[in-house]
């Protein structure tokens, strides 16, 4: 073998791949850094793993080169593979650009979306910085036309084949533990791309995208029409009619739905150090304007806040591993709760969340809901300290959503994401209530919940106060819920004796009662509440919430039942087909009474009755629900009088603009809270002690403001042009 000077290494197919290799690792890096800000806000396993992905499906495909011991064969086939990464990257880089997102398998199978994006406004999308992804290519052609890089024409060992394959396998390994450890069940889940690329790579993204794609496909292809007979059949005869002492009690009333993240039932009426931990959730809760109930449970999977808002919005489960949202929100066919209320009842809908839209795919998958509007993080200011890691803070969300929420007509159908009440349940100093002392035991975490807790409350107690100022309040009302746990099972022995329990005599079925959250309904001018003791589940919000609202539910296909019917079977299933009753608890394979909190290990033949009675019902509901979701049966079924949601219709940008707007159209027939108030802002009717209401905008931010359908000009969803 010949040597030709100080780079004569590059003469060899070893020194050849190694080169291209490290070449596609910098200009990964460079990616990473200016065009998807991925180092920004890493952790330190985050910043390793961004080191070390990008040799890993890269040192993979070119090193493919290795088994083909010709020359004419090895070097196109390397060079080839290296083209690849570098249009993969590019691609990525552009279209990131438009969307503030990765490419997915199904985007780039589906080129006539892509291009919508891309090809009207590729130039725009450009930056100086891209040649450097591919100045190195006319170089590569010169340096071998003019003999500067020679060709090895010996062929290389077997062994550097194996050896190649394995160091990618093995660095693959290696960011896989180190994500997995940093951000457990990051591949089940699979809830944000950003994520996946941090820890994987963009070429191992790209396969498990495809991969998952792959079958999610297939199990569509796989449904027929006749599929939906059997769902059908299953909620006519699962249907409860609504009860008339509540049926249409809110009918024609604007709708919050206030999601409390994290927040379980446990914290309600609880003091702690002689101080309520939620004073104000505590005065709604007990009001004899409210139902409340203290049997209902959270039934997320994997999907946690995702599932609990696809069983709010459509009454089905989530998956049995992974995301709805982020597996299936792409194109899924939704019935879901804005839609119907918008074509049975006219309303508008919104949704306000201080994180970005692109969050659980968020802005796709509320598109297909028929959702109008999405005031995601992109429309606050989440700069300094004004956000935590999961979006801006509760008492800043609720304040600065007025401009937003008063300029929507009515009836509206309005939801709210809170996010600070989040694990690891931590506040800044400055938001910490001085009169607020929490627990004092070995588990931050738990300690830090019920700080956080507290802050929630306040800001609901501060949104509260401005609704009735406003005169929102007495034409509305207010759904407030929580999504899944806070406390984890690990840290319940903690908590444990917070609730006055022993540690020590501690089992499974104390988890799963402390699945109970918050439901409430709360009906300001109506006077029948109290406190609910119907067993039941997130999957039962939305038919117990449109029968209160004078909707007509039986034609809609939904998993649930009327809470309020008097006829639920109170049997509530978990994800992992585990259930509650109001006498048993069924928690892994064994049988508990709830009277005595302890086991079953000899029960009767009734008692075996009635739990595999139970047990088929769970079966049968959460199998009903995934053939609906992993078969996107609903495109086979479209119930009279309802039209399919078309997602190319709704765009997310401008949201304010849209609303003033129709406004304008409507003139003095707008039904808007400002237009009501004379065309004047209710702004000065807020009242928030948020420290950092009043700080100026700051150049940093704990979260990147982003919303994939900025500059967008296609029609905004709500039936009026873009401004």
């Amino acid at each position: 073998m010949r040597h030709y000077g100080r780079f004569s290494w590059i003469n060899t197919r070893l020194g050849f791949v190694l080169l291209l290799v490290v070449l596609i690792w910098a200009k990964t890096l460079l990616a990473d850094f200016v065009d998807f800000n991925l180092f920004s806000g890493a952790t330190p396993v985050q910043y390793v793993t961004l080191l070390i992905n990008p040799l890993t499906v890269s040192s993979l495909l070119i090193g493919l080169a290795f088994y083909f011991r010709s020359a004419k064969l090895f070097y196109p086939i390397a060079t080839i593979m290296y083209i690849v990464n570098i249009v993969l990257l590019q691609l990525n880089v552009t279209y990131y650009r438009e969307f503030t997102d990765f490419m997915s398998v199904a985007t780039m199978l589906g080129y006539d979306k892509v291009n919508q994006g891309l090809s009207a406004s590729g130039f725009a999308l450009t930056n100086l910085h891209d040649i450097l992804f591919w100045i190195d290519i006319p170089i590569f052609i010169g340096l071998f036309i003019f003999k500067k890089i020679r060709i090895q024409r010996e062929g290389t060992t077997k062994f550097m084949s194996f050896a190649m394959t394995t160091f990618s396998v093995f660095a693959f390994m290696v960011t896989l533990v180190l994500g997995e450890a940093d951000r457990p069940q990051l591949i089940t889940r699979q809830f944000d791309s950003n994520l996946l690329v941090k820890y994987l790579g963009m070429d191992a993204y790209t396969v498990f995208d495809g991969l998952k794609q792959h079958g999610v496909s297939e199990m569509r292809k796989s449904a027929k029409k006749t599929d939906i007979q059997k769902v059908l059949s299953y909620v006519d005869k699962h249907y409860t009619d609504a009860d008339a002492k509540y049926a249409g009690i809110a009918k024609g009333k604007n709708v919050f739905v206030i999601h409390l993240e994290s927040f379980q039932q446990f914290s309600m009426n609880m003091k702690i150090n002689g101080q309520e931990v939620t004073p104000n959730l505590n005065q709604i809760y007990n009001s004899d304007s409210t139902i409340a109930f203290d049997n209902f449970f959270n039934q997320v999977g994997q999907g946690k806040t995702s599932d609990a808002e696809n069983m709010l919005e459509t009454s089905t489960f989530g998956l049995p591993q992974g995301s709805l949202f982020a597996t299936q929100g792409n194109d899924q066919t939704f019935q879901a709760m804005p839609a119907i209320l918008k074509q049975t009842e006219g309303y508008s809908s919104a949704v306000f969340h201080g994180n970005n839209a692109s969050f659980w795919n968020r802005s796709n998958v509320y598109k297909n809901m028929g959702y109008q509007y999405f005031f995601d993080a992109s429309y606050y200011d989440t700069s300094g300290d004004k956000a935590m890691g999961y979006g801006l803070k509760d008492k800043l969300l609720f304040n600065d959503s007025i401009p937003y929420l008063e300029r929507m007509q009515q009836p509206f159908y309005a939801k709210y994401i809170t996010v600070t009440n989040h694990f690891p349940y931590s506040l800044d100093e400055q938001d910490k209530d001085p009169n607020f002392t929490t627990t004092n035991t070995d588990s931050d975490i738990v300690n830090g919940y019920f700080e956080t807790n507290h802050y929630l409350d306040q800001s609901i107690g501060e949104f509260f106060d401005y609704l009735k100022k406003s005169g929102l309040y007495n034409k509305s009302i207010i759904v407030l819920y929580g999504d899944h746990y806070g406390i984890s099972n690990s840290e319940n022995k903690y908590l444990a004796s917070v609730l006055g329990k022993n540690a020590d005599d501690w089992n499974d079925n104390d988890n799963a009662q402390l699945q109970r959250v918050p439901f409430m309904i709360n009906i300001p001018g109506w006077h029948g509440g109290g406190v609910n003791h119907t067993y039941g589940g997130e999957i039962d919000v939305m038919p117990t919430l449109l029968h209160l609202l004078g909707v007509d539910s039986k034609k809609y296909v939904m998993m649930g039942q009327d809470l309020l019917s008097g006829k639920s079977n109170q049997v509530v299933a978990f994800r992992d087909k585990n259930f509650v009753t109001p006498k048993y608890s069924y928690i892994n394979e064994t049988i508990y009474d709830n009277k005595t909190d302890q086991a079953i290990t000899n029960p009767t033949k009734s008692v075996l009755k009635e739990i595999d009675a139970a047990k088929q019902q769970v079966k049968e509901q959460l199998s009903i629900s995934d053939d609906i979701n992993q078969k996107d049966l609903l495109r086979f079924y479209t119930p009279s009088g309802f039209k399919s949601v078309d997602a190319s219709k709704y765009n997310y940008s401008n949201g304010l603009a849209k609303l003033e707007n129709l406004e304008n159209q409507a003139g003095v027939e707008s039904k808007s809270l400002w237009s009501e108030n004379g065309g004047k802002t209710t702004q000065s009717l807020y009242s928030t002690d948020a420290p950092e209401k009043d700080e100026p905008r700051s150049d940093t931010s704990r979260i990147k403001q982003v919303n994939p359908d900025g500059g967008d000009t296609t029609d905004g969803g709500d039936d009026t042009p873009n401004p």
